[in-house]
């Protein structure tokens, strides 16, 4: 009887070595003002499918609700937030987001438009010290695994502005990447959400890999 139990511990044991590991998980931001933080309800799931089929990442099927201010925020290697209006931090969601991505975290801002003014007031809660710095075309973020030359692909137009990837850069780490006048994540969308062409989407789901990929092999 012993012996049948050291078996089955050292079976147990042998199983759990092999056991898949769990799958990364990303996270889509809820704020508070207002706006519409859940905006691009099937975005981030075709995303994942994307990364998960072209780039062999094993990230969860279907993105969480986080919250600014949650201690959970640090469980996410990646957080989008996104929207058409007004956001508000308070003074301890400001805070949590800051020792979030100083710790490591990674956020990625698409603005649905409207969203502009509302979050880079309040991102300067955040980082009051930094200043938004435009990418250039040659950074690690447009080069792979999908090339982008000219920088961001653009995917809706609004007010006949360039698409535009902006930087927060902490001691020479990029913390935040926001896409403006871009409408990245309506690319990922289920197809006749926006009737877009499927190279207009692939472009977006592939700049949209880039991003993930960045995030979790910086």
């Amino acid at each position: 009887m012993r012996l049948l139990q050291i078996l089955i511990g050292l079976l147990l044991l042998v199983s759990s070595s092999f056991a898949p590991a769990p799958a990364l998980k990303i996270a889509k931001l809820k704020y508070n003002g207002g706006g519409d933080w859940y905006a691009n309800k099937t975005s981030l799931p075709n995303l994942i499918a994307f990364c998960n089929k072209n780039l062999n990442m094993q990230i969860a099927p279907e993105e969480d609700i986080v919250e600014v201010g949650s201690a959970d925020l640090f469980n996410y290697p990646f957080v989008h937030l996104t929207g058409h209006g007004n956001i508000i931090f308070s003074d301890q969601e400001a805070k949590n987001l800051r020792r979030y991505l100083l710790a490591g975290g990674f956020l990625h801002v698409d603005d649905n438009y409207g969203l502009d003014k509302f979050f880079r007031r309040e991102i300067k809660k955040v980082f009051p010290e930094l200043n938004w710095v435009e990418l250039p075309f040659n950074h690690p973020i447009y080069q792979k695994p999908f090339q982008f030359t000219n920088g961001l692909p653009k995917v809706h137009e609004h007010d006949n502005k360039p698409s535009q990837g902006f930087g927060l850069i902490y001691e020479g780490r990029l913390l935040c990447f926001y896409t403006f006048e871009c409408d990245l994540g309506n690319g990922w969308e289920d197809p006749e959400v926006h009737n877009d062409p499927e190279p207009v989407r692939q472009k977006a789901l592939q700049m949209g890999a880039n991003i993930v990929s960045y995030a979790f092999l910086k």
